[in-house]
This record gives structure tokens, sequence and C-alpha cells, in this order.
């Protein structure tokens, strides 16, 4: 069975049905990622809350390379990725849903590798095209038959965070080319590439960013949860589409530096219990009891 993967964003903390879905960790070797593994009709979906089902977790402290590894490592070749962010035009009101085709990643400070030397070798991955073009047709397509009316073009403007933008910032991004700007979707999107994940996001648009209303910048959640389910039932259907198509994401790791170096592409095929180097257990354990469904190992990679 090929699993498929929702990862939640702002507004998207708890798993899909709930009961259906069971809480584990995973541990890999960039640090333990909370799981939850779906049930029943939703066997074969894995959810993962970017923040903690408590909105507990800054976006400048997810461990993404723990997140999508451990996706990885569970056999997930799929995702689609929901999204809170701010509109950088007036096209792009509270309520508005954007199927984002480009990245310009203003981040700074995080871990954007999986290939960072020694061990892992180093390697220049493509990313011309960021998201998977399949997996956007596909949303495109089942969106339409849904009638949900989504921007199929966009470019996301991936900051730091957690502190929100100033109005110069906000125009600067406008004229750099940016539809929204957002703290989580870089690296998330270019460390999917580099795992052969085919990866798309789907942004809903929570406020005017800075400036652009002559408001506080507030955060409007009610339009962003009249779509929720709609959304969360969009993205299982396209996930489930068979098959994809042709689009070349398991192929955009190219150039390997270090000769022998893990390569997910080549080892694909292999067995995912055993993730080189260090040949760790990729099957997610039961997690100890904790409060907070990300716990600290979660966190620690992007301490800073």
């Amino acid at each position: 069975m090929t699993r498929k993967a929702i990862v939640g964003g702002t507004g998207y903390d708890e798993p899909l049905g709930g009961k259906e879905f069971t809480r584990q960790e995973a541990c890999t070797p960039f640090g333990d990622a909370v799981v939850y593994l779906g049930h029943g009709p939703l066997d074969d979906l894995v959810f993962i809350p970017r923040h903690g089902t408590r909105h507990s977790i800054p976006p400048h402290r997810i461990n993404y390379r723990a997140n999508l590894m451990a996706l990885f490592q569970l056999g997930v070749e799929r995702v689609v990725a929901l999204s809170a962010v701010g509109g950088l035009k007036r096209s792009v009101p509270p309520g508005a849903i954007v199927l984002v085709d480009q990245l310009i990643d203003w981040t700074h400070g995080r871990q954007e590798t999986f290939f960072d030397g020694g061990e892992w070798g180093v390697a220049h991955t493509d990313v011309t095209d960021p998201y998977c073009n399949d997996l956007r047709t596909a949303l495109l397509t089942l969106g339409e038959l849904q009638d949900i009316g989504i921007q199929p073009h966009g470019v996301y403007m991936a900051v730091s965070g957690p502190r929100l933008e100033t109005a110069a910032e906000i125009q600067m991004y406008a004229s750099l080319g940016g539809t929204v700007v957002g703290m989580t979707g870089a690296p998330e999107a270019a460390l999917a590439r580099e795992l052969g994940i085919h990866y798309s996001l789907v942004c809903t648009s929570i406020n005017y960013a800075a400036g652009l209303d002559g408001r506080t910048v507030r955060f409007d959640s009610a339009d962003q949860a009249a779509s929720l389910e709609s959304l969360l039932d969009l993205a299982i259907a396209a996930l489930r589409v068979q098959p994809l198509g042709q689009c070349s994401c398991a192929e955009s790791t190219q150039i390997l530096f270090q000769p022998g170096a893990w390569n997910p592409h080549r080892d694909l095929q292999q067995s995912r219990e055993s993730v080189a180097p260090g040949g760790v257990a990729g099957e997610p354990r039961v997690a100890s009891p904790h409060p907070e469904d990300n716990s600290r190992e979660n966190q620690s990679e992007n301490m800073r």
C-alpha cells in the first residue's frame, strides 16, 4: 500500500476524524517526529500537525527534516500540505484559496537539506518547479468538480517569523512577485523534493498582509474554518488519484559529490525500514505519555 500524507498548518491542528488516527512517534536520524496513522477507510493516510495539536511549536522551531524523513520512512510518496497565509495582493482577500506553483525562500537559519556532507553526501536538487505538477493538476481538476474556488497560480513568499512583517517588507515581497506570505513553506517543499516525494501546497488567506488595508494585521480564522472540511476532502481525493502522471519529482536530485553517499532516489525500492546511514528503523514507535503532541525532540534541531 502506498501511503499518502497531509501536513497541516495553522487551523489544521487536529487529525482528520480524530478517532480514526493513532498518535505515534517516528524515530529518524534528524530527531523524532509525531505522526498520526489512519485506520479503516483512512488507513493509507498519515497526518502531521506542523505546530503540534496545541499549536505550541513556532515556525522557526519546527523540525522540518524529521517530519519529512518520518514520512519517507513510513512509505509516503505523496503529500498535500495546507497552510494559512497572508495575502500580498488585493486579489487574495481573507478566505481566498491559492494553489501556489512557485516559491521564494526568504527564511534564514533553518536546516535546509538532508545532504549536509559527511555520511549524507552533498547533492544539488532541481526545484525549478517546487511543487508537483501532477498533484496540482489533480487538486485543480477535483476542486472544479467540487465547486471549490481555487486560484490556480501563486508565488509563496516564505519568511522566518514568528513576528509579522512590516508594511515596507510586504511592499518589497509583492514587488518581487509574491502572491502570499507565510512562515512554513520553506524548507518543507525542498526537503520533500530531495526525497522524491510528490508535494503540493494549498494556501488559505486569513488576512491581508501588513499595510494593505490600513488596519492592524489580525488572524481571521472564520473564513478558513468555512473551507476546512472541504479542503481536507479535496486533499484526500487528490492524493488518491491513480496514477499521478509523468512528473519528475522522484528524479530531481541529480548530482552527488560523494561517491556511495545515500541517495533516496537510487535506494527508493529498498526497505524503508533502514534509511541509511546507520540503519535507523523507520517504523514508528509508540510514544511515551506526554502532554504535548510534538515532543522536545521534534523542536531540538532548530533551537537558536
